[in-house]
């Protein structure tokens, strides 16, 4: 509550320093923090200022504006995804959109860009990935008219930039309320170890014995994929019989992207450990494990979205499967509901999201059924009773990160690259 009142006190202050901000047309020149990219009914007007010719789109006064966390539109991942979601609705639904990068991995930064989007008109501020908390915590009641919609923002993540020190990382601890604005924010988390657990256990149906997984940064989510991973392994090695011919090797990078580092270490894997198969899960650290993996024959195994159109870049047919959240599913749901009047029914949720149906393309977890590589193994009918088997409960995932889950397979921790 404390902090609460204090940004409270600082709206009046915050709110003349943004007219006087907004007064010049948009951002200032050359700043790299502005908006690379405007959108109104489909029309991109580049640069870093709208233009003054702008139509006003029609359909709805929503004014959507997408911020990307350390990466930027083209990563094939969180941001890409939410930003041609955010897109795409506009431009069926007559809203302006606006996309804005920040000038630096920073929580600062961040909240500069939305003070940006706010001083551009923004009513709907979209925020794809955890790094968005302290935004959330620092800013949603100093603007109390904007809707934040917070994809991947958990209540740990809220508490961790809340609370700051003296936070103990068990969130069930604190009442998370008290450090953000809960009447105009909706934030979600995705169950991850569902579709890591279907990844892992894709691979070992077609035939994969010796798999990696390479995660990004060891944050809750990556984890999760990760654990999904090894437990869907060791499921279907069960089922086959085949417990003790398979192995992981398991490592995080240290970072969301590849660099030659993390790309020795891949090589040492698919060059001289043998290994077949690696999940990259993080971002652009796919880039590091696909420029090993070519060199020895070697497949990858995408995260969030479908990734096989850019891993396949470096060798066709190089993508066995994606481990995906459903980023625009939950856009578009959002989205529509704040134009037909239902934003109360999000506001205050922390949802975490899943398994909705049998039927695999309406979840918010999933692979892709165009770019996974069926095989005798697992075919797209396997795939099917298997997301209906977890769906039932059947099939049981454990979503607990605290330690490496029990399996009957070898599983070889090495930490962090970095």
């Amino acid at each position: 509550m404390k902090k609460r009142l204090i940004a409270m006190t600082l709206a009046a202050v915050m709110a003349l320093s943004l007219a006087a901000c907004g007064s010049g047309g948009g951002d200032s020149a050359g700043s790299e923090a502005a908006q690379t990219g405007t959108e109104t009914s489909g029309t991109e007007t580049s640069g870093t200022e709208t233009s003054g010719t702008e139509t006003e789109p029609a359909g709805t006064d929503m004014n959507i504006a997408m911020i990307t966390d350390s990466g930027d539109i083209t990563d094939q991942s969180f941001n890409q995804t939410t930003y041609e979601s955010c897109k795409k609705w506009a431009e069926e639904n007559g809203a302006q959109f606006t996309y804005y990068k920040p000038d630096s991995d920073s929580d600062e930064a961040r909240n500069a860009s939305v003070d940006q989007a706010v001083a551009g008109g923004a009513n709907v501020i979209v925020m794809p990935g955890y790094m968005f908390a302290a935004a959330i915590v620092a800013q949603s009641d100093m603007y109390p008219d904007v809707k934040f919609v917070a994809l991947d923002v958990g209540e740990g993540d809220l508490c961790e930039k809340g609370v700051g020190e003296g936070y103990d990382y068990n969130p069930a601890n604190w009442d998370v309320t008290e450090y953000y604005n809960t009447d105009n924010v909706y934030c979600c988390t995705y169950q991850e170890e569902i579709s890591g657990y279907m990844a892992g256990y894709a691979a070992v149906k077609l035939g994969y014995k010796h798999l990696g997984f390479l995660g990004g940064m060891s944050v809750p989510a990556v984890t999760r994929f990760g654990y999904g991973y090894v437990q869907g392994i060791d499921a279907a090695a069960k089922e086959l019989g085949i417990e003790g011919d398979v192995q992981v090797e398991y490592v995080c990078g240290g970072q969301f992207y590849g660099d030659a580092d993390i790309t020795a270490a891949m090589d040492t894997w698919y060059g001289t450990k043998g290994v077949e198969v690696v999940f990259a899960c993080g971002g652009g650290i796919f880039t590091s494990a696909a420029e090993a993996a070519v060199k020895t024959g070697g497949k990858v195994i995408g995260v969030d979205s479908d990734q096989a159109p850019v891993i396949d870049q470096y060798a066709e047919g190089l993508t066995v499967t994606s481990a995906m959240k459903g980023l625009a599913a939950t856009v578009n749901t959002v989205l529509t509901d704040i134009k037909d009047g239902k934003w109360s029914e999000y506001t205050g949720k922390i949802d975490n999201l899943g398994l909705v149906s049998d039927n695999p393309e309406e979840n918010f977890v999933q692979l892709p059924i165009a770019n996974t590589q069926w095989g005798d193994g697992f075919t797209e009918d396997d795939y099917r009773a298997l997301v209906k088997a977890i769906h039932s409960g059947e099939v049981t995932i454990s979503n607990d990160i605290t330690a490496m889950p029990a399996t009957s397979v070898t599983v070889t921790d090495y930490g962090s690259v970095k």
